[in-house]
């Protein structure tokens, strides 16, 4: 008869256990290094920010680090070179030195030759936008076994995604303004205020999505007078949303019927759908465009992961509206880039402490060996794919981040 063990028993063997040794990766000690950053101009046409303003400079430069930035990197955002000399960067004519930095840092990912000029196994962070990813390439930045991080999957210590959610804060706010812009009769809209006056109905405005976007669209229509109606099928989204704006907003999960109904009678449809897999969900069709009311306006935040209205078409902020079915159509990627000087200053604040924090974990290896939170935004490192969202989209290898530092 075997003999029984009391739950006493098993106390004291949990206990013992616990005195073992146990297997865990080891904390690497500190040990600040000097950085050498370099900061392009960027040559895509819809893109006016700039990834680090003169301030963060500034405090780079006196902790040590060596910046570099291409001439005129940030006049479109009006953050001119001067400004970065007395920053105490160095200016550079030649493209060649500033990707030749330890890390390069800029806002759109780099082009096919932008990418030849960095050098072997450096740093690039920057978007990584889904929908015009392509496999090359992924196979480009592994063959130069560059580590790569795409600032829209970057988290922080909570969690969050600070890049995300400050450019969507801006987006939020901005696409208000530019709803009021093509509604008055001088840009051929309907003619009328967003908003409401004394005794005249107010402006109908519809927001697809329960996200950061429509957190800011809303209270932005909200204070000018607009009635809103928010839809999402997440109903945590939608919940959190109300609590965000503190008002009790019209909302709805995406219902045919119901949806069609309030885009038929809206004068504003905003679609700020963002899927977790990087494109977005098509969920208006040409058929509900069609029953919209003439010179009503539609802009697609999400063009960024391929857009949420099926009759949308990518335009640029130069030529930034089309009409279809009478309804005028904005459909720019990238709005955060419409007020360039803002965005430009959210990046910063984001870009310059995680700047110093690399710094003070002697590089970007020690910062991926150290904490966790850093390596969701990396998708290649040393020549191998990282992230498993890419690798099904392109369909090919992915490696996990925690078993390549472990065979280092």
């Amino acid at each position: 008869m075997s003999k029984q063990i009391t739950p006493s028993a098993f106390e004291s063997l949990a206990k013992e256990q616990l005195l073992y040794p146990q297997e865990q990766l080891a904390m690497l000690e500190k040990d600040n290094v000097t950085l050498s950053i370099g900061i392009p101009k960027e040559t895509v046409a819809f893109e006016n920010r700039v990834a680090l303003t003169p301030d963060g400079v500034a405090v780079l430069v006196a902790n040590g680090h060596e910046v570099i930035v291409e001439t005129g990197a940030g006049d479109v955002s009006n953050f001119f070179d001067k400004e970065y000399s007395e920053a105490g960067a160095e200016i550079s004519y030649e493209r060649t030195k500033v990707y030749g930095a330890d890390i390069v840092l800029k806002v759109e990912p780099p082009t096919e030759e932008e990418l030849g000029m960095i050098k072997q196994g450096k740093t690039l962070i920057s978007a990584l936008p889904m929908a015009k990813l392509t496999k090359e390439f992924i196979l480009q930045v592994n063959k130069k076994r560059l580590t790569c991080i795409a600032y829209e999957y970057m988290e922080d210590k909570a969690g969050g995604m600070p890049v995300i959610r400050a450019m969507s804060e801006i987006a939020g706010s901005t696409v208000m303004l530019i709803a009021g812009e093509y509604l008055n009769t001088m840009n051929n809209g309907r003619g009328v205020i967003l908003g409401g006056i004394t005794g005249v109905p107010p402006t109908r405005v519809v927001i697809l999505g329960a996200g950061t976007v429509a957190e800011y669209a809303a209270r932005t229509a909200f204070g000018l007078g607009a009635e809103v109606k928010i839809f999402d099928n997440n109903i945590y989204k939608l919940r959190r949303v109300r609590y965000a704006i503190g008002q009790q907003v019209f909302t709805s999960t995406l219902d045919t019927v119901t949806l069609s109904e309030a885009i038929a009678r809206a004068d504003v449809v905003i679609g700020a759908m963002r899927a977790e897999d990087g494109i977005s969900p098509c969920v208006v069709t040409e058929e509900m465009v069609a029953r919209m009311k003439p010179n009503s306006v539609i802009i697609d935040v999400s063009m960024d992961q391929g857009g949420c209205f099926e009759t949308s078409e990518i335009r640029s902020h130069h030529n930034p509206t089309f009409k279809k079915y009478d309804v005028i159509h904005y459909c720019v990627p990238n709005i955060a880039s419409r007020v360039a000087h803002t965005s430009s200053m959210a990046l910063s604040n984001i870009f310059t402490p995680l700047l110093l924090k690399t710094a003070e974990n002697a590089g970007v290896n020690n910062m991926i060996m150290n904490y966790k939170w850093f390596n969701k935004g990396i998708y290649a490192f040393r020549g191998k794919l990282t992230n498993a969202g890419i690798a099904r989209k392109l369909e090919i290898p992915y490696s996990d981040i925690g078993l390549l530092m472990a065979g280092m």
